[in-house]
């Protein structure tokens, strides 16, 4: 599942390198700049204007598909891992 944009940036780069393109043979195919899908690549580029995503997407033949995200755990406490040992005396 993609929650940032390194991770789409990440995933990207695994498709391109699947397809066996180079960065720059993909960026013609997508009407981008190299340097612009670099950016998106190692998620560098956070405010990636979503048309020119999508054009990359199509160059190498893929679709977003939406679903649900997961529920987070209402029972989790989110700063565990900011105050150290729970288990230590205070």
């Amino acid at each position: 599942m993609l929650t940032t944009v390194r991770d789409l940036g990440a995933a990207l780069r695994d498709a391109r390198r699947a397809a066996g393109l180079s960065q720059q043979s993909l960026a013609e195919r997508a009407a981008v700049s190299r340097q612009w899908l670099s950016r998106l690549e190692t998620g560098s580029n956070p405010g990636a204007e979503l048309r020119k995503v999508l054009d990359v997407l199509a160059a190498l033949d893929l679709a977003v598909q939406l679903a649900p995200s997961p529920k987070p755990d209402v029972d989790a406490d989110p700063f565990a891992d900011l105050f150290g040992d729970p288990s230590w005396p205070s």
